[in-house]
């Protein structure tokens, strides 16, 4: 089974050092500001897959874009560290509550949240056991918004002969899947408002990723898996980007590590926030964050009415 931590104290809030620059991952854009210009009564909610969140502190990438984002709250995918591996700075930011969790296997999976103010309540696990040695899930109650951080689990298996993985895993995904969403079900037909956020590990369409001819069979794309996202969609929930931004294409979240790739940008769209039909109304920006290095996936938020948090 995973060890959830409680959250940690709030330390005393330092002063925001100055935004910085960085350049897109496109070989057309100009240099960008780290983080979009936050609106007047709204709170940013942010999503990372760091894959190793020690790795992109030695990077001096992660806590330079957390002090600057301005966000309320911040959901993490594959930290790979029990919370006692992770530096002071890391694991009890100045001005945040965390809470992580690791899984049994060490230097795999788990997930980190931090919030800005003190949570009303944290749920790290499904009640499945073989579902949560992994470490993939943390739920956050923030006043009347529930947010939810999930690692949906890689379809891969086995390496075969040609070099090529197997989908041995496609099963235990979308029980991963299913399970998240019957957690959720009846509070969102009941009209709570909820986010669900993080690597699905699933492009939805074709325009969702670089090159989808080559990738029928690949896990992230095979038709059971986009099926399964579908079902999400068509019961009400909302992937907010596309709801922001259409049919946009070029956009992308993942891309392989192989040289090259990113700078010409081959890649995928696995990182959403998924909004209830609660949320939905409060949902003023979606955004993904494609110029961030420091991992092979790049932030994606939303910046929301304040008022989703009630009163």
């Amino acid at each position: 089974m995973p060890r959830p931590t409680k959250p940690l104290a709030l330390a005393e809030p330092a002063a925001s050092p100055a935004p910085i620059m960085t350049h897109s991952t496109r070989s057309d854009a100009r240099p960008t500001r780290l983080h979009a210009p936050l609106g007047k009564d709204s709170i940013r909610v942010l999503s990372w897959n760091v894959n190793g969140l020690r790795a992109v502190h030695r990077r001096n990438v992660f806590l330079d874009w957390l002090s600057t984002s301005r966000a309320a709250f911040v959901g993490l995918q594959e930290v790979r560290a029990h919370p006692d591996q992770l530096e002071v700075e890391l694991a009890r930011p100045r001005g945040w509550h965390t809470t992580f969790v690791d899984a049994e296997k060490k230097g795999y999976s788990g997930v980190g949240f931090y919030a800005k103010r003190r949570p009303d309540g944290v749920t790290t696990t499904l009640g499945r056991p073989e579902l949560d040695r992994e470490a993939r899930f943390i739920e956050v109650k923030l006043g009347a918004l529930t947010c939810v951080t999930a690692y949906f689990p890689n379809g891969n298996g086995s390496l075969l002969a040609d070099n090529r993985r197997s989908n041995d895993r496609i099963p235990y995904k979308l029980d991963f899947y299913r399970a998240v969403f019957s957690y959720l079900e009846s509070r969102r037909q009941a009209g709570e408002p909820i986010l669900v956020m993080g690597d699905f590990n699933t492009a939805h369409r074709e325009l969702d990723l670089a090159r989808p001819r080559d990738n029928r069979q690949t896990s992230g794309f095979t038709d059971v898996e986009r099926e399964e996202l579908d079902r999400w969609l068509c019961s009400g929930w909302t992937d907010t980007f596309r709801h922001v931004h259409g049919d946009v294409r070029d956009r992308y979240t993942w891309w392989s590590s192989r040289v090259g790739v990113r700078e010409r940008n081959i890649g995928w769209r696995l990182d959403l926030v998924l909004a209830s039909p609660g949320a939905l109304p409060f949902v003023r920006n979606a955004f993904i964050q494609d110029h961030v290095m420091g991992s092979d996936h790049c932030p994606v938020g939303v910046d929301l009415a304040k008022a989703v948090l009630g009163g």
